[in-house]
């Protein structure tokens, strides 16, 4: 039976639990030492650290201060483990805590972190899934019903002072460009709410000034949310500081490509059981800067999908060039007005597309000036037919079912 190296108490604030932290930086001190060759289980609070509840209102989302997030579980430490190796994780298997069989989707405020869909979707709502093993229902969405292919939607391992300097420069400097935006274009350093793990006094003081947000995803891994990354992945992770510091967190039951509602899978608290291994200066025989992973052999089984098309002209009528993110956005939003005719609100569909594992594909992007997207939905999560037929959409759905929504305040 493997160790459970990192255990989490979902009734204990995140902020109590000295083998969690919320930022990266190369000073946080290792909670644990694993071998390679040895497998372990660590458990992980929901990115909020418990924020969200199993309820229907959506202040929560709407009142959330986003500078606590996101709570991950490490770092641990590899023996051997130095600058310039790869570190092998081995995802054996990953699940939701047993006392927890729930999981959540949100969309925050413009005001608050906003989204991918911000402007068409600009209040703080959210939905609740309740787990049924290998699958998921919403009591606030209906007529859907889809596998997990579950997954830590961060994971990675901690920078050395040099990367974390050109984080957060970078990062400055674009921010910089437009201080007043919101959502801001980039989440800098900030101190009074970081959780530093085990550093304490003067030395985390002065670490929770530089350390790192875990918003992005970054060269090291961090918070890139690939669905793929599922149970059987196998994952080659740079290695910058000695002991590499590997850390986890955000599990999501399931995912659409992309995350596009930002809270954008089912989030939830649980475990990963992994194992870990070394490729001695593996970064400079492979030219790796950012990891790279092979993907899981148990994905969810669907052969028959309906696959929305988006290109480069935005919903005002602008022309852009070669702009994926346009043409994504585009095809998310016709998708959305297709669901709606199925009695779906705007708001149900697009947490659909962010919640059940549509797939998101950039088809072209030579033809000037428009990059195509292409999001595809599986058909069979449905109750009903939704494909396209001579006597049009049949409005299976009466409104009756609705997300909770709060408006600003």
């Amino acid at each position: 039976m493997a160790e459970t190296l990192i255990k989490v108490d979902l009734t204990q604030s995140a902020y109590d639990n000295d083998m969690v932290h919320n930022r990266w930086h190369p000073d946080i001190p290792m909670v644990a030492m694993v071998k390679p060759g040895d497998d372990f289980i660590v458990e992980t609070y929901d990115w909020t650290g418990g924020f969200i509840k199993n309820n229907d209102s959506a202040d929560d989302v709407r009142d959330i201060d986003l500078s606590i997030v996101h709570f991950l579980s490490g770092p641990i430490g590899v023996e051997g483990a130095e600058p310039g190796d790869l570190l092998v994780v081995d995802l054996l298997d990953i699940g939701a805590k047993p006392e927890s069989q729930w999981g959540f989707n949100g969309f925050f405020s413009k005001k608050n972190g906003g989204g991918f869909l911000d402007e068409h979707f600009p209040q703080a709502q959210k939905s609740i899934w309740d787990f049924e093993g290998m699958f998921t229902k919403s009591r606030h969405i209906p007529g859907v019903r889809f596998p997990g292919l579950i997954h830590p939607g961060l994971i990675g391992c901690l920078p050395d002072p040099k990367m974390l300097e050109t984080w957060n420069t970078r990062e400055k400097a674009l921010f910089d460009t437009d201080p007043n935006r919101v959502p801001a274009l980039a989440t800098l350093p900030f101190g009074p709410t970081a959780h530093m793990g085990r550093l304490k006094g003067e030395a985390k003081d002065k670490a929770a000034a530089t350390g790192a947000r875990t918003v992005p995803g970054r060269e090291h891994g961090g918070n890139c949310d690939i669905k793929d990354l599922s149970r059987g992945s196998k994952i080659y992770f740079p290695v910058y500081v000695p002991g590499a510091g590997l850390s986890m967190g955000d599990l999501h039951f399931s995912q659409g490509d992309g995350e596009i509602t930002f809270c954008g899978a089912i989030e939830m608290a649980g475990w990963v059981h992994l194992k870990v291994s070394l490729i001695k200066d593996g970064m400079s025989k492979y030219g790796i800067k950012n990891p790279i992973f092979k993907p899981s052999p148990i994905t969810p089984k669907f052969d028959d999908h309906l696959i929305f098309e988006g290109v480069s002209v935005d919903e005002h009528g602008k022309q852009h060039y070669l702009d994926v993110t346009v043409a994504y956005r585009q095809a998310c939003l016709n998708a959305i007005e297709y669901l709606k005719k199925f009695g779906y609100s705007g708001a149900q569909a697009y947490s659909i597309l962010g919640t059940a594992p549509v797939q998101g594909h950039i088809s072209g992007v030579v033809d000037i000036p428009n990059a195509c997207a292409t999001l595809w939905i599986p058909t069979k999560i449905f109750d009903f037919d939704i494909n396209p037929g001579a006597d049009g959409p049949t409005k299976f759905l009466d409104g009756s079912i609705q997300m909770p929504l709060s408006p600003d305040l």
